[in-house]
């Protein structure tokens, strides 16, 4: 069979090396990878290997962002990183590298590596460039998509016209590439840079960059290396040293809360004890790099600075990084060094700054913990200086009714908007309540209303946002007793999240099933807690436990 695909008995001879990517035209984030996947192939040959290429799903959260469509978006990390770990396992296959775009891709392939545990190589295809135009009469400025979502809302507020709103939507994305601030992708791609699954660079280079094409073929040049030299395997990557330091990036970035989720999910994978409150710890990592949503600057801007290294360089130099091996066989210090020897021409840089002179003086989240959350809930923090609110809750059941009640101007300053039924289960898929933050931003109430949920926020969100509430409302959660008026608070300096109501008294609210067949059924009645990352195949450590049990249940 193998012959019939064109390879000869020296191509069969040698190590058959997967080359995956999440390729598709729906939108911008992947459509590079087909291209890219091919400069792979040749890195791969060149090192003595022989490719077999095949491509995996990807929705793209900026096309199923405010619509039913977003339920998929969760849901697709697991698939993801199923057919990947199927395809490779019923083949056979040595050593693979994975191609990724999109918000879940990245997660995805992370967790897929971890459970094959051989040589792998990831490479993430790159940002988009920023688009630009003069915005409500301002002069020329940078645009992303969160500039897109935002208009929506200072549309529906007046703010500005028809013609702006589609001039902003026209010119924010100007080609290829994954949403340009540090939002979830680009979040998760500097992830795998700290974990040491990615080689230092590679992701920082933008999709359409003229030296992305070489960067590919590296990649597959490397993983023969890898296979070669025999080590290091992703479970030797994943570690609770590289996790920390990923977490510790993500807060001195201000990026994603999603990658709170994300790497909870990488963890439970590689078999690896870690849970929220390495998140509380890792948020004293103070914010240093001037980054959108929060920000200045775009991740293309960034690429030209110098990169995430920068970031790195700076966490090192405060004690906030530690050494771990990386898939170029070198340490994360050795792969430094050796950038620092050129990286005299970032000097004058500013989006990235000395721990000891910060944007701001703490991450840009805080794990909480209370009557509303007693598993515990994410509050994003970046863009605001607020660490305090309270106010009655507005109650909603989901998204839509939610978004209906902000476009029709029926919040006002001090209510804390609830949007529950929105959980892993309860969605399902746990979709991201872009839609909704970035209306009340663009109307100009983004500090003025804080917003609960069981759901997730993108990456672009900013404002005072709870989310990831656990347990959710669909398990049972306290936030389905919530009823409207309740006056809820929320205190980032005690870390609680709590209610002026004795919920114990209250029958929590229940909702029929939104899904009752196919992949979202499944995943609702199999997926765990936010909490745990929202995972649905056992990991290691859930193996090792049952084994444990039936050792202790057996009779002597």
């Amino acid at each position: 069979m193998l012959r019939a695909t064109g390879l000869d008995d020296a191509a069969i001879a040698r190590p058959l090396v997967a080359v995956v990517h999440t390729w598709s035209d729906v939108s911008p984030c992947n459509l590079t990878l087909r291209d890219l996947a091919q400069h792979v192939r040749r890195g791969v040959i060149d090192g003595g290997g022989t490719p077999i290429e095949f491509n995996t799903i990807a929705v793209t959260d900026g096309i199923a962002m405010g619509s039913e469509g977003m339920r998929a978006s969760l849901v697709s990390r697991e698939t993801i990183a199923d057919s990947i770990e199927l395809a490779v396992r019923g083949h056979c296959l040595d050593a693979m590298v994975l191609l990724v775009g999109c918000d879940k891709t990245i997660p995805a392939a992370a967790m897929a590596a971890a459970r094959l545990d051989i040589p792998c190589v990831i490479l993430y295809g790159g940002t988009i460039m920023p688009g630009s135009c003069a915005v409500a009469h301002d002069a020329e400025r940078m645009l992303t998509v969160q500039d897109v979502f935002e208009a929506v809302g200072a549309h529906a507020a007046g703010h500005i016209d028809d013609a702006e709103l589609r001039r902003i939507e026209t010119r924010a994305c100007p080609g290829a590439g994954a949403c340009g601030g540090q939002f979830t992708a680009n979040t998760m791609a500097m992830v795998l840079t700290f974990l040491g699954l990615s080689p230092l660079h590679a992701n920082d280079v933008p999709a359409l960059h003229a030296g992305k094409p070489a960067v590919a073929r590296a990649c597959g040049e490397l993983v023969m290396q890898r296979l070669r030299a025999g080590a290091p395997a992703p479970r030797e990557l994943v570690t609770p040293a590289s996790l920390r330091n990923a977490a510790r990036a993500v807060s001195a970035t201000a990026g994603s809360t999603n990658a709170a989720l994300h790497l909870l999910a990488i963890a439970h994978e590689a078999g690896v004890p870690f849970d929220l409150e390495e998140f509380e710890r890792a948020a004293r990592t103070p914010v240093i790099a001037d980054l959108k949503p929060g920000g200045r600057y775009t991740a293309a801007e960034l690429f030209a600075f110098g990169g995430v290294a920068l970031v790195a360089r700076e966490l090192r130099a405060a004690g906030l990084l530690e050494d771990v091996p990386t898939v170029s066989g070198r340490s994360l210090f050795a792969e430094l060094d050796a950038w620092n020897a050129t990286a005299a021409a970032h000097a004058t840089q500013d989006a990235v700054r000395p721990v000891a002179d910060p944007i701001k003086p703490r991450g840009g989240w805080s794990i909480l913990y209370g009557d509303l959350a007693p598993e515990g809930c994410i509050v994003k923090l970046a863009g605001h200086g607020r660490e305090h609110f309270e106010g009655p809750a507005r109650v909603f059941d989901s998204e839509e009714a939610a978004f209906a009640a902000v476009q029709s101007r029926a919040i006002r300053g001090g209510d804390v908007i609830v949007i529950r039924f929105e959980g892993p289960a309860g969605g399902p898929g746990m979709r991201e309540m872009l839609a909704v933050t970035a209306a009340l931003v663009g109307q100009g109430l983004g500090n003025d209303v804080a917003l609960i949920t069981d759901g997730r926020f993108s990456g672009a969100t900013h404002g005072f946002m709870v989310g990831h509430v656990a347990p959710e409302a669909a398990r049972g959660g306290p936030i389905a007793r919530l009823r409207e008026g309740d006056r809820i608070r929320i205190d980032v300096a005690t870390r609680r999240i709590d209610v002026d109501a004795d919920l114990a008294t209250r029958e929590p609210r229940r909702i029929a099933a939104r899904v009752a067949t196919g992949v979202l059924a499944r995943y609702a009645r199999d997926v765990g807690s936010a909490a745990r990352g929202a995972v649905t195949a056992p990991g290691p450590l859930d193996v090792s436990r049952r084994i444990a049990a039936t050792l202790v249940a057996e009779p002597a």
